[in-house]
């Protein structure tokens, strides 16, 4: 909501490279900072980097500052990352997450474990699954299953038909959402729409491409999937959120 009203009101001055891109991202160093250094959730500050950039390049901002300075601070980061896991030990757990995502038959008691047994979970599901309430891989042998591993469970029970459908509902969920953004009353609506969309988006892309080992393992859950009562009320609260534009759009 706060960049969404910042890149509403500093809509003439986006094409500016300070203004348009360097000025917005100073706005993300400090939670991005808390949630790194603090909390070791660097899922969490890609999602909030990923759904900004979003909103900044439909507001305006110059796709040549993305693919000219962002891509060197997202190297920077990385860098950055690399030498604080090497000199103080925190986030070492990342590199051996790359390794078991690489291939993770090569630790299949430690490390490559989970994705091991997510990708068990799937594969038995066949067609149809194994129905509702009998997954066999979420009584002790998959981590998590009720949270980031969810959709390996889903896979597991109601099959491929089961991971279709609620693809399929989350991809209608994205477009409608990308149409009240484009039919919105105003600017500032149009990127909160873009935004609470792009939010849950992300999440579904980045935890079925972990479940699926399509990409390292990282902290993501399902939205409106996963266990967790207060991602819960404010997936529903976002929600609300963007029917409420879209009921505006309606009287327009």
């Amino acid at each position: 909501m706060f960049f969404a009203a910042y890149l509403a009101d500093h809509k003439d001055d986006l094409k500016s490279t300070w203004k348009g891109f360097i000025k917005p991202f100073i706005w993300l160093i400090p939670p991005i900072f808390i949630l790194v250094i603090f909390q070791d959730h660097l899922s969490a500050s890609i999602v909030i980097i990923a759904v900004t950039s979003i909103m900044m390049l439909i507001a305006g901002t110059r796709l040549r500052d993305f693919l000219t300075l962002g891509v060197g601070a997202a190297g920077a980061g990385v860098g950055a990352l690399v030498l604080m896991a090497q000199i103080s030990g925190k986030g070492n757990f990342r590199f051996d997450r790359l390794t078991s995502f690489l291939d993770p038959w090569a630790d299949q008691t430690g490390d490559g474990w989970q994705i091991i047994q997510s990708l068990y979970a799937i594969g038995s599901g066949g067609l149809f699954g194994a129905g509702l309430g009998n997954s066999k891989q979420k009584y002790l042998y998959l981590p998590f299953p009720h949270n980031d591993f969810i959709f390996a469970v889903l896979a597991e029970e109601l099959g491929f038909v089961g991971c279709t459908v609620v693809i399929l509902l989350f991809a209608i969920f994205i477009w409608r959402g990308i149409l009240i953004a484009m039919k919105a009353p105003d600017t500032f609506g149009s990127l909160l729409a873009i935004g609470v969309t792009a939010l849950i988006g992300i999440q579904v892309i980045i935890n079925i491409a972990v479940v699926t080992n399509s990409m390292p393992v990282t902290g993501m859950p399902l939205p409106f999937f996963s266990y967790g009562g207060t991602a819960l009320i404010i997936l529903l609260a976002s929600v609300g959120v963007l029917l409420n534009i879209s009921r505006s759009m309606n009287k327009v």
